[in-house]
């Protein structure tokens, strides 16, 4: 396949809302050595991608200035240096950035194998909520089938991730989410208790299912006033793992909870994260979730897909938080 000298991307115009994100023509990008260049099927829709669009997310200097995480394409170009992939090989991948476009170059070991059971909107909701869910819930957090663990945001892309995998790990797992349907949806795929946080205290009642106890691990992307009781949920020896932090990065809490339970607190964001790092967590995925794929055990739960060049509804369906699942954009024909 000719590779032409531009293609479409969606820019973002100036800091706001959904309506400043615009279809543009632009270059092709070139690709380094050990860089490969995707024909973009599809695109996963993430929040740093809406907060960069509000001008939140700071975008490193050596990132694509067009928005978008993580895609699902065909490898049309490869650098000198790499080895693994060939043109016409279908790939997922982990981008930095530019994944709102028809092209996109990513470094080719942030790079998987396109899973085959899975349609190009599946395929590209893999790669931010694997990658996010094997190095904190998996990686840092060392969720092991003994443990209880608590995901907040149940229904999200990430959340519906983590509950598969602490299901095919064997935890038992309770969820937080805001509406009985969500909370419904979470148990279908696999959650063991769902708390409505609307209707119910859920700290009260994650006690409750745990007689008492709490739970070994917490995977938060809510932060704010969440923190306190997360600390006073955790039991002995648990591990705490922020990605997010939807109600603010501020919080006042109390830190004996710390020092009397010997807890662990971690995080990370994946996008300053070194190109070697990312390569590592590349690998894990690929060695512990591309299995549960494989066997049917972990899926790519797809609330709603959009045109390329319908962006914006994309972003506005995001900022609704009415979705259950990924929202992708549909980019090209698979």
């Amino acid at each position: 396949m000719a590779i032409p000298a531009t293609m479409k991307a969606v820019e973002i115009t100036e800091p706001g809302d959904p309506q400043v994100l615009q279809l543009c023509t632009t270059d092709v990008p070139g690709i380094g050595p050990a860089d490969v260049l995707i024909r973009v099927v599809a695109a996963g829709v993430n929040r740093p991608d809406c907060m960069q669009r509000k001008g939140y997310y700071r975008v490193p200097p050596d990132a694509s200035v067009f928005p978008g995480l993580e895609v699902a394409g065909e490898v049309v170009a490869c650098g000198d240096q790499v080895a693994r992939w060939r043109i016409g090989d279908r790939v997922v991948a982990l981008t930095h950035g530019g994944g709102y476009a028809e092209y996109c170059c990513v470094n080719s070991s942030h790079c998987l194998p396109w899973p085959e059971a899975l349609s190009s909107v599946e395929a590209a909701g893999l790669p931010e909520t694997c990658f996010t869910v094997q190095y904190n819930l998996l990686t840092r957090a060392a969720l092991a089938g003994s443990d209880t663990v608590l995901i907040h945001g149940g229904s999200s892309g990430i959340g519906s991730t983590a509950i598969q995998v602490a299901k095919a790990l064997g935890a038992v797992t309770l969820i937080t989410a805001g509406s009985d349907e969500k909370c419904a949806y979470c148990v279908d795929l696999g959650a063991d208790h769902a708390i409505n946080y609307r209707t119910q205290d859920w700290l009260s009642a994650a006690r409750e299912i745990t007689d008492g106890r709490g739970v070994d691990v917490i995977l938060d992307m809510v932060a704010g006033p969440y923190v306190e009781q997360n600390l006073q949920l955790l039991a002995m020896d648990g591990r705490y793992a922020m990605i997010a932090f939807l109600l603010g990065s501020k919080a006042e809490a109390d830190y004996m909870h710390v020092l009397s339970k010997r807890l662990t607190i971690t995080g990370s964001m994946l996008r300053p994260q070194t190109p070697a790092q990312k390569s590592a967590i590349a690998g894990d995925c690929e060695t512990r979730l591309w299995p549960m794929i494989e066997r049917g055990q972990l899926k790519s739960i797809v609330h709603a897909s959009f045109p390329l060049s319908d962006a914006a509804g994309a972003h506005e369906l995001m900022e609704s938080s009415q979705h259950m699942g990924k929202i992708v954009l549909e980019v090209a024909s698979d």
